[in-house]
């Protein structure tokens, strides 16, 4: 299991992690001292644990903010796919009566076309 060293608030942390990992783990560390230090520029030096647990929550914020309109998105998806097939449904159906008319009006012209012939 690889170990990743990372920088929060200006103090170095060494962190295990999976196989592979390692990028995405540097990438959430950096995300996680922006926020502590976007809290550092409102609060100022509060403590560590004070901090941290602002950070997290600010970040838990973000995630349930995003989880909402996750949830809206796939709503709004759903909404969409069924209007698709009921669209879909309908196209289909005009699409055959359109097809049957054409048909009916091919009949007649033919029928036409041969009693012009006989006379």
């Amino acid at each position: 299991m690889p170990l990743v060293n990372v920088m929060v608030n200006g103090r170095a942390y060494t962190i295990a992690c999976d196989e592979g990992e390692e990028e995405h783990l540097k990438q959430l560390a950096t995300h996680v001292d922006s926020k502590v230090r976007e809290l550092l520029g409102s609060v100022g030096q509060v403590g560590d644990q004070r901090l941290m647990l602002m950070a997290a929550l600010l970040l838990a914020d973000e995630f349930h903010t995003a989880s909402a309109q996750l949830e809206g998105l796939k709503s709004t998806l759903a909404e969409l796919t069924s209007a698709h097939e009921e669209s879909d449904k309908r196209l289909n159906k005009s699409e055959s009566f359109a097809a049957d008319t054409l048909e009916a009006a091919a009949k007649r012209i033919e029928n036409i076309a041969a009693g012009l012939a006989r006379v």
